[in-house]
């Protein structure tokens, strides 16, 4: 089995709690990936809400240090190009992709996305559910769209060949970013609103929105996202989603974005883990080009064809 998964906040954690990416207690342990033949992480540095300007800044740094002093002296690969990601699928193995949750990290400063280019950055969320300088999140009191500040942080993510990730985007937001793209954007870690109406799900005009455009979404793994009593969300609420995006949006646009370590998961997942015997059950639901293409495939060629 092979897994690409676009987003966790396992970085965050073990930076924040003074851990480890091998710590046995998280959602993911790189000790426990024994069951995956080829495992590309994406790895994002969450910026809460509270934080901005220099703090915001320091908190960036300071996981980029850690995992720089974590993956120092192991097999795990960071993945910094397209030819990178190729060579890691052809040997097998470990990589990772890092990511920033939140343009909070930039202070509205635009010189700081050439730093987060420079410093291994490959994709961003615009915001997490408040407001910042690019825009208004999806839970802001607001829906203003992108700020002028945003609008030119997209076209220069893109000409850069960084990702722009709108999962937490509010609805305005996420349509400015498809009026304005030029290529293809992701939302990392996001599920189908028809399904759990939840804000930070898509609705099925930005699933075909985002199909359109070519880009991709992650299926996520919390609670309140797979079933709208989240004591009942469980792996086959996850098989549920995964069928409607297919159908709304095409085999080709829906990955996974788990969200492990920065969200409550159904019982009946532990963590990565799971994540071979959930590849069991996807290939007997959705056989196993399908399986295939969801786990991995799927977000390999949109990282591949989207980075440099």
């Amino acid at each position: 089995m092979r897994l690409f998964d676009m987003h966790c906040d396992t970085l965050y954690r073990a930076y924040t709690e003074k851990s480890t990416l091998f710590d046995d207690s998280f959602h993911i342990s790189f000790n426990k990936t024994d069951g995956i033949d080829t495992y590309i992480q994406c790895l994002a540095v969450w910026i809460p809400d509270e934080y901005r300007g220099d703090a915001a800044w320091e908190l960036f740094c300071g996981c980029v240090e850690l995992l720089g002093s974590q993956i120092s002296g192991t097999d795990i690969k960071w993945l910094k190009s397209a030819d990178d990601i190729r060579a890691l699928a052809r040997s097998g193995g470990r990589g990772i992709i890092l990511t920033v949750e939140g343009g909070a990290v930039l202070g509205g400063r635009p010189e700081r996305l050439q730093q987060l280019y420079d410093m291994g950055v490959r994709m961003m969320t615009l915001t997490w559910n408040g407001t910042n300088e690019l825009g208004d999140g999806i839970m802001s009191e607001t829906d203003g769209g992108l700020t002028p500040f945003g609008q030119d942080v997209v076209m220069e993510m893109q000409r850069l060949g960084m990702i722009v990730d709108v999962s937490h985007a509010g609805e305005k937001m996420f349509f400015d970013t498809a009026k304005l793209s030029e290529k293809p954007f992701a939302a990392s870690h996001s599920n189908a609103r028809a399904l759990t109406d939840h804000p930070r799900n898509l609705t099925d005009s930005q699933i075909e929105t985002l199909s359109c455009a070519g880009g991709i979404t992650g299926l996520n793994f919390c609670e309140y996202f797979l079933n709208k009593n989240k004591t009942n969300a469980s792996k086959y609420d996850i098989i549920k989603h995964t069928g409607y995006l297919m159908q709304k949006g095409g085999p080709q646009m829906v990955g996974m974005g788990a969200d492990f370590d920065g969200a409550d998961i159904p019982s009946d997942i532990v963590g990565i883990a799971s994540m071979p015997g959930l590849y069991e059950l996807f290939e007997d639901e959705f056989g196993k080009a399908a399986a295939d293409a969801v786990f991995f495939d799927n977000a390999y060629r949109f990282f591949t064809e989207n980075l440099k």
